[in-house]
């Protein structure tokens, strides 16, 4: 025993660092695996094993996947979503911008396959026929917004949606993970300084008893080892408020923030993901595009024919029938062409009335605690033990470190 304080009274500060090493420790160590969680974007080293990609970048299509199955089963439904828009409203908010589009369309197409029969026509016969096109063009606008907001399923697969957007930008990905669970992330980097210190007092009583040059680096990796994984139980169990010991309460971190998470998961999924241009190029380039497109053609044609009723024997003698089919394909065509630039006009109200921050807030309420946690819980499964693993490696080389200060 007198060894022992002869050896404390010696080298006092090296044993009163021990406890600050190791909290060091943990705290490095948990920042690393919350850095490898998501860092870098693209892999890096020599493939396939030489190198490191972030967990949640790697498997951006699983964790997108996980995502929109949440946020489409759970918390919104598209259906429900587009109903709340007004044909009536959208034609208003689309009049100024349509009756320019209108004219263009209408001129373009009567110059490509009728040039000297439109230039033939009186100016004054030229703008009724424009007027006419253009005081049709808000009910169109109203048939096919009827059609579209009572069947979305028709024209847009939000699934396919949602999940290509956050595969083509997987640093969105990382921060739909990274920005909900922000403070948990804190907790796990600041846990480790608390862990460090109460195993590294622990670690101080091991050596002075020893003096085993295994003892620093097996502390060491413990240190990085239980602190990640006491770390990570800690942000999800338990999941309902319990007492622990009789002395406080305690509820999973993610889960006791489900307002406050609710809050940031809405505003980030109505800002960066469901968002009107991502809809609009959604309905207009996925798997379901064709149907829209035959939707806009079929009331286009319509309208033209509805148009050219009683100049239509003039129009297709002129033209001929199977040109004026092709007059009429080509309107259409135009129209379609024209949607992603007219329908900016109409964004702003769209936001408004879809509400899709608001409505993720209140459905995000209802969840149970399983499903809640299932938001941030894919970003750390996958390669849960990996981190782990990590964090135990770096621990056992920094207490090996400190073997080599203490010998010497």
């Amino acid at each position: 025993m007198e060894a022992i304080l002869a050896d404390l009274r010696e080298h006092w500060q090296i044993y009163a660092s021990i406890p600050f090493i190791a909290a060091l420790i943990g705290y490095i160590t948990k920042t690393l695996a919350i850095e490898m969680m998501f860092r870098p974007t693209e892999f890096r080293g020599i493939k396939p094993f030489l190198g490191w990609q972030g967990v949640v970048p790697r498997h951006v299509e699983r964790m997108a996947t996980v995502a929109v199955d949440l946020l489409t089963q759970n918390l919104v439904k598209p259906q429900e979503l587009f109903s709340r828009l007004d044909p009536d409203r959208v034609a208003k908010e689309l009049h100024d911008p349509m009756l320019e589009v209108v004219e263009d369309i209408t001129r373009e197409v009567m110059e490509q396959y009728q040039p000297r029969t439109w230039e033939l026509l009186p100016a004054a016969a030229q703008r009724m026929l424009l007027r006419q096109v253009q005081a049709e063009a808000p009910k169109m606008v109203r048939k096919i917004m009827d059609e579209v907001s009572t069947n979305i399923d028709n024209v847009l697969d939000v699934r396919d949606m949602v999940v290509t957007n956050l595969m083509r930008d997987k640093a969105l990905t990382a921060r739909l993970f990274r920005e909900v669970g922000a403070p948990e992330f804190k907790f796990i980097a600041r846990s480790g300084i608390y862990f460090g210190l109460i195993i590294g007092v622990v670690q101080v009583f091991a050596w002075a008893l020893t003096k085993s040059p295994w003892v620093m680096p097996i502390f060491g990796a413990l240190t990085g080892w239980l602190t990640d994984w006491v770390a990570l139980k800690m942000i999800f169990y338990p999941r309902e408020p319990k007492r622990i010991l009789g002395l406080f309460t305690w509820q999973g971190l993610f889960q006791k923030r489900r307002r406050e998470v609710a809050r940031d998961y809405g505003d980030l999924i109505a800002k960066e993901v469901l968002t009107i241009r991502n809809v609009l190029e959604a309905v207009l380039t996925g798997p379901k595009s064709d149907k829209l497109f035959a939707l806009i053609q079929r009331h286009v044609q319509r309208a033209v024919d509805e148009q050219a009723s009683i100049a239509k024997p003039f129009v297709a003698f002129a033209v001929g029938s199977r040109r004026f089919q092709e007059m009429k394909r080509a309107a259409a065509a135009k129209v379609i062409e024209k949607v992603p630039d007219t329908m900016a006009y109409v964004e702003e109200y769209a936001t408004d009335a879809l509400d899709v921050r608001n409505t993720i807030v209140d459905r995000m309420q209802q969840l149970s605690p399983i499903q809640f946690e299932g938001l941030l819980r894919p970003a750390f499964k996958q390669d849960e033990w990996k981190l782990i693993m990590a964090g135990a490696v770096l621990g056992g080389l920094v207490g090996e470190l400190q073997v080599l200060l203490l010998l010497h």
